[in-house]
C-alpha cells in the first residue's frame, strides 16, 4: 500500500504528456502561403514572371491591405460582441473629405476653406479621426438606446455618410494637400501604422479587462450582464473605436492619394468583414483574434493582387471575392456545429 507521502508526490507530478494545441491562426497562415505559392506557379506558367518577385505589385498590395486592415480591426471587435458594421466604407469617404479639406496648401486653386490653408498637420488628422469617432458614437448610441439591430442602423449610416461626403463639396474632389499631410501616406508609413495598431488591439483584446468584457458580451450577453458588465456603455465604446479606425484609414488613404473624394472606401466594409471572417472571427460573436484578421486581410490582398497580375477581369474578381465570403461563413458554421 502506498504511503500518504507517495500519493501526494504523484499528485503534484506534472503530466508526462500534454496535448499540444496548434495556434488557431496556423491553418489560415497555411492557406495564405498556399495561395501565394499558387499564384507564383501560375505566374511562371502563364506569364513567365514571378508573382512574389514583383516588388511594385506587392508594395501596392500591402499598402491597400493596410487601409482595409485598419477597418477590419474595428469590425473584428464589433463582430466579437455579436454586432456588425456596414458603414465603415462610407465613413472613410466622409472623414477623408473633411480631413483633406483642412489639409489643403496655399497653392490650392479651389480651396474649400481659403482662410484655413497650410494648417499644422495635426489638425486635419484630428478632424478625420473625430468624424470617424462621431459616426461610431452615433451608431453605438442608436443601437443600444433604440434596440434597432446593428445591421439596420449601420446600413442607414452607410447611405447617410456617403451622402454627406458628396454634399460636403457637392461631389467635387479635394486636392492640393500639404506635403506634411501627404507624408502620412508615403513609403512604408501606412504599413507601420497598421502593424502598430494591430499589435495594440491584439494586446488589448487578449490581456486586458476590455478584451474579456468584449468576448463575454459576444459569448453570452445574459451572463455578461449578470456579472456586472455595462453592456450598453461597452458597445458604444466598441463602435466608437471602429469609427476612429475608419478615420485612420481615411487619413492614410487621402494622404496616399493626395486627394479626398466622396467615392473613396466603396465596398471597404465588405472587405473588412470578409477579412475578419476569413481570419476566424465568428459572425455569432464571442470568437475572433486580431492576428487572424491581419492574415485574412493579407489573403484578400494576395488574391486581388494575384488576379491583377494574371490579367483576370476585375468583374470576375468580385465574383471570386463574394464566393470567398460565402465559403468563410460556411466554414464558420461548420466549426460551430463541431463544437456542439
Amino acid at each position: 500500500m502506498q504511503s500518504q507521502q507517495a500519493i501526494l508526490t504523484d499528485a503534484v507530478k506534472p503530466p508526462l504528456q500534454r496535448a499540444f494545441k496548434w495556434p488557431p491562426e496556423l491553418g489560415i497562415l497555411c492557406v495564405l502561403l498556399g495561395i501565394a505559392l499558387a499564384f507564383e506557379l501560375l505566374g511562371w506558367y502563364f506569364r513567365g514572371q514571378s508573382f512574389l518577385g514583383n516588388p511594385t505589385g506587392l508594395l501596392i498590395m500591402i499598402l491597400q491591405v493596410s487601409e482595409i486592415g485598419l477597418i477590419a480591426i474595428g469590425v473584428t471587435i464589433i463582430i466579437i460582441t455579436g454586432g456588425i458594421d456596414l458603414s465603415s466604407g462610407s465613413v472613410v469617404a466622409l472623414a477623408a473629405m473633411v480631413a483633406a479639406s483642412l489639409a489643403q496648401s496655399s497653392e490650392a486653386s479651389r480651396a474649400i476653406y481659403p482662410g484655413l490653408l497650410d494648417l499644422p498637420v495635426l489638425l486635419p488628422v484630428l478632424a478625420g479621426l473625430s468624424v470617424g469617432a462621431m459616426v461610431g458614437l452615433i451608431n453605438g448610441s442608436l443601437i443600444v438606446k433604440t434596440g434597432v439591430p446593428a445591421f439596420i442602423v449601420t446600413l442607414g449610416m452607410m447611405v447617410s455618410a456617403r451622402g454627406l461626403a458628396k454634399l460636403y463639396t457637392h461631389g467635387q474632389p479635394v486636392s492640393t494637400l500639404t506635403d506634411s499631410y501627404s507624408w502620412i501616406g508615403s513609403g512604408a508609413n501606412p504599413v507601420i501604422i497598421f502593424l502598430v495598431t494591430a499589435l495594440f488591439f491584439h494586446i488589448l483584446l487578449r490581456y486586458t479587462r476590455f478584451g474579456k468584457r468584449t468576448y463575454a458580451i459576444g459569448g453570452n450577453p445574459v451572463a455578461a450582464r449578470v456579472s456586472g458588465i455595462n453592456i450598453q456603455r461597452h458597445l458604444v465604446i466598441v463602435y466608437t473605436i471602429a469609427g476612429v479606425l475608419a478615420g485612420v484609414a481615411a487619413v492614410i488613404g487621402s494622404a496616399r492619394a493626395q486627394t479626398g473624394q466622396s467615392g473613396m472606401g466603396v465596398s471597404y466594409e465588405l472587405d473588412a468583414i470578409a477579412a475578419a471572417v476569413i481570419g476566424g472571427t465568428s459572425l455569432s460573436g464571442g470568437v475572433g483574434r486580431i492576428t487572424g484578421t491581419v492574415i485574412g486581410a493579407l489573403i484578400l490582398g494576395v488574391i486581388a493582387s494575384g488576379f491583377t497580375f494574371l490579367g483576370v477581369d476585375s468583374y470576375f474578381q468580385e465574383v471570386i471575392k463574394g464566393a470567398i465570403i460565402v465559403i468563410a461563413v460556411v466554414a464558420d458554421q461548420i466549426r460551430k456545429q463541431k463544437k456542439r
